[in-house]
This record gives structure tokens, sequence and C-alpha cells, in this order.
């Protein structure tokens, strides 16, 4: 028999080992009991109930079983009537960026407005349950040792480390036989297509994939590249119009520029550039001219022997007049958006979701809230991020990153791509793909996605569909675009095979 003073003092210990073994902060918990609530939010104009799961899992070593780290996570979930409700993961990209972008401007269902949070008329989850992942050294995901954070800080360990949490949160949440969506956005929406090839390399069906204001992540070009290099003056004359920088002439209705522009550049400066060592000076004259004409940047600015415009020089010459850059996310901006509403995202988090931890949310909180034993904060998974697909030397890893600082055009290209859009559509035929970009992001080129879909094969074209929003690189930060995004992701999602 046992008396009360040992029965009380085990009922204590038990209740110790319990608050260690479940405790959301404690990085030692080699699994955690996630927190679910109920919630109800308007969606489409009615009432819509759900139930909202936030927690970490642990991407473990296949050989010990032993945690290498833990990603967080933000699930919202619908009863299902019948059949397996669609579930679409949906992550941002950085590298190094957690999922608070997506989840608070346009999927979840609530949005930031201003500095509170309001319910989203535009969320998907009425077409599909959500989960927003966060890798690991973003949000509340941690590696489970310092030694063991480079392994998720490359291109190579983040497919491999976010592939694992899709496999392992459809396992433990019994989802095995739901149509299955993954959505990223810039860096991400590679990670998207890497992931889906790896998963359906397993035997796992994904429906579809959706990549936002990231590219094709096609290994292919498919279309010539010189044309969709030139074709970024399109774009560029778009933004032009829109800070009155475009010759008067060219008048002020954006759908006739962007046809003046794509004329010309197919009928005049691609073909100059083909041939652009054998121009004569004349001829230069004339392309100069129209690049002018279409791009603001005054004549003397624009390189008489290459005829090109970076990226970068159109954002940092266009408004050099006034002292100004255009915006790289955003061209018709010179400066970023103001940051609203992070009090509100963490109250959320922490309060209404209940994920009571004292881990700072990295991306919305610095580390430098939380502890470090030597004093000596991490500075994240960018800083350290590395991008190669392969081993590559020294010199050419020098080589790539000098060659994507000059020209301000994305991430370095370090080894040969990983597998995406085009192997993973070779596993399944029948997944859908949205490529999405906004009208004004430096990035991605809206003319130059068109032709891609032109020139793509049959067997691709069926299954790819781009599509231009009139914003910037987050296109869903304006309403129309957010409106129009929501709806084409319902029209996706039920149109699966």
């Amino acid at each position: 028999m046992v008396r009360r003073p040992q029965r009380q003092a085990l009922i204590l210990g038990l209740l110790a080992a319990l608050s260690v073994a479940f405790a959301p902060g404690s990085a030692a918990a080699a699994s955690e009991a996630p927190v679910v609530t109920r919630h109800e939010a308007r969606v489409e104009g009615r009432a819509l109930g759900y139930t909202a799961e936030i927690g970490r899992i642990a991407i473990r070593d296949v050989e010990t079983g032993e945690p290498q780290g833990f990603m967080g996570y933000v699930a919202y979930r619908v009863a299902a009537k019948g059949q397996p409700r669609p579930v679409m993961f949906v992550w941002n990209g950085g590298p190094g960026a957690n999922s608070s972008l997506l989840h608070f401007s346009t999927v979840g269902p609530k949005r930031i407005d201003g500095a509170k949070l309001v319910d989203n008329e535009d969320s998907w989850l009425s077409a599909a349950d959500l989960v927003f992942v966060d890798p690991v050294g973003t949000g509340f995901s941690r590696p489970a040792k310092p030694e063991y954070a480079q392994q998720f800080y490359g291109t190579r360990g983040d497919v491999a480390s976010v592939t694992e949490f899709v496999r392992a949160w459809l396992l433990a949440h019994d989802a095995d036989d739901a149509p299955l969506f993954l959505v990223g956005e810039s860096w991400g929406a590679g990670r998207a297509a890497n992931v889906s090839h790896a998963l359906l390399k397993r035997g796992r069906r994904v429906d579809g994939i959706v990549l936002i204001s990231g590219g094709w992540s096609l290994n292919t070009p498919y279309a010539a590249p010189a044309l969709l290099d030139a074709l970024g003056v399109v774009d560029m004359a778009s933004a032009a119009l829109h800070h009155g920088r475009t010759a008067p002439d060219l008048g002020s209705d954006p759908a006739s520029l962007r046809r003046a522009a794509d004329a010309w550049v197919r009928e005049v400066y691609a073909p100059a550039l083909a041939r652009v060592a054998e121009l004569t000076e004349l001829e230069r004259d004339i392309v100069v001219a129209g690049l002018a004409r279409f791009t603001g940047l005054a004549p003397a600015r624009i390189d008489r022997k290459t005829l090109r415009i970076s990226p970068r020089q159109f954002r940092t010459e266009l408004l050099a007049d006034q002292g100004k850059a255009a915006y790289v996310f955003d061209l018709r901006r010179t400066a970023p958006p103001e940051e609203t509403g992070k009090a509100a995202m963490l109250r959320y988090l922490r309060r209404d979701l209940g994920y009571r931890t004292d881990l700072p949310y990295l991306g919305l909180e610095s580390a430098t809230e939380g502890y470090a034993a030597s004093g000596v904060y991490p500075d994240g998974p960018g800083a350290h991020w590395d991008y190669a697909t392969a081993d590559v030397s020294p010199e050419e890893r020098r080589a790539a990153m000098a060659a994507a600082m000059a020209s301000g055009s994305g991430p370095p290209k370090l080894g040969p791509p990983l597998p995406g859009t085009g192997e993973a559509l070779g596993l399944n035929p029948n997944m859908k793909v949205l490529v999405a970009a906004g009208l004004y992001d430096s990035f991605l080129a809206c003319a130059s996605g068109a032709e891609i879909e032109r020139q793509l094969p049959p067997a691709l074209r069926q299954s790819i569909r781009f599509k231009c929003y009139a914003g910037g690189h987050a296109m869903y930060l304006d309403a129309p675009a957010r409106a129009e995004l929501a709806r084409d992701m319902r029209e996706f999602v039920s149109a699966r095979p």
C-alpha cells in the first residue's frame, strides 16, 4: 500500500515528467502534443468552422531515430464530409523565412489588416486544409543541437527536411490518402517543385504545386534565353509607365503599352541582341533610343556595347534624378511597405492558438530576445546558406556569388539544378502546376513567363498554367489580386484529376 506522502510524490514526479515531455519550448522533447483549438471565420461570405493546430514535429535520423531538428507548423482543418479533404502545405522562401507572410496576408483564415487580425474572406481554407510550415531556423523551428544546424541550412538539406516534414505530418494525422498540394513563394517555389519530385519518387502522389513569384523550376528553358532576357523590357515599361517615365507618345494605357513594348522587343531589340557585336553605330543609336522610350532610363545611362539593362540597373536608375530607387519587390514603390501587425500575430500564435512557449518566433522576433549561453546569438539560416546542389570549389562559389550580386536577379546558381517541375511531371503527368507572378516584381518578368508558357511542349502545356497578377512580388498585398488569386486557387484544387 502506498502512503499519502509517497502517492503525492509519485503524482508530482509524473506531472513534472509530462511537463518536460510536452513543453512547447523544450528542445529536448522527442515529440510534442500539438495544441488544438476550435474557431470560426467568415470566408466567401459565410461562416466557416475549423480547428487550428499548432506544434512541432521532430525530424529524425532514420538510423538512430534521434531528432536532428524540430519543425513548427500551424494547421487549419475543416471537418470532412465523405472523402478526405485536400491538404495544402504552404511555406515562404528566403531562404530563411518563416511562413507568416502567406499565412497572415492571403492564405490563412485570419488576415493582418493594419495592426489587427480580421477574418480573411479570401482564405484558401474553403478549398483545402492548410498546413503552414516553418523550416528549421525560422519561427519556432530549431535544430536539436547547434552542430545539426548546417544540415538544414542549405538547398539539399532543406529539401530533404521539408520532404520529411510532409511525410511525417501526413502519417501523424492519418492523412496519407488525402489529395496533396504544395505551395511555395519566392525561393520557396523551387522548394515546392523539388519536394514534389522527392515525394513522388517515394511513391507519394502529389496532385498539384503552386509556384508564387519564384519561377517555373523547369530545368529546360524551352523558350530562347536571349528572347526571355529581352522581354524583361516589357515589364520594365509597365513600371516606368507607373512612374510617368515612358515616352509621352506611348500613351497611358498599360495594356496598350505592353503590346507596343512586346512588338518592339520581338521586331527590333531581340534581333539586335542576337548580333550585338556586329551592329553599326546607327543601329546602336536606334536600339538605345527605343530602350529609353520604353524604360525611362536616360540614353546616356544605357551601355552602348551590351545594350542590356539589368534588373539592378533599372531599379537604381529609373528614379535616380529624385534620389530614389525602385523597391526590389514592387517596382511601383520606393521603399518597403510599413511593417504592421507583428504584435497581433504573436498574440494570436501564443494566446489565441494557445502555444505557450518562450522561444522567440524567429522572423517576427529576434533571436536576441531569447537566451544564448555564450552571449553570441545565431544570425539565422540565410547568413550561412549553402546554395550548392553538388560539391563545388571555392572559386566556383565566389564566382557564382559575384555574378548574382552583379545582376540582382536572384540567388547564385551553384551546381546542377535539383529535379524540379519537369521531372515531377515525368513521375505524375496528371499533376497540375500554377506559376504565379506579379506584374511589378523585378525578379520574375511576366512577359517572359507568358513566352515560356507559349513554347512549352504539349505534354507540359496541359499541366502547367502561368498567370500574371497586378501586384508586386507579394501580389496578394493588393486586395484585387488577393481575391483573384483565391478564386484561382479554389478552381485549381477542385479541378484535380
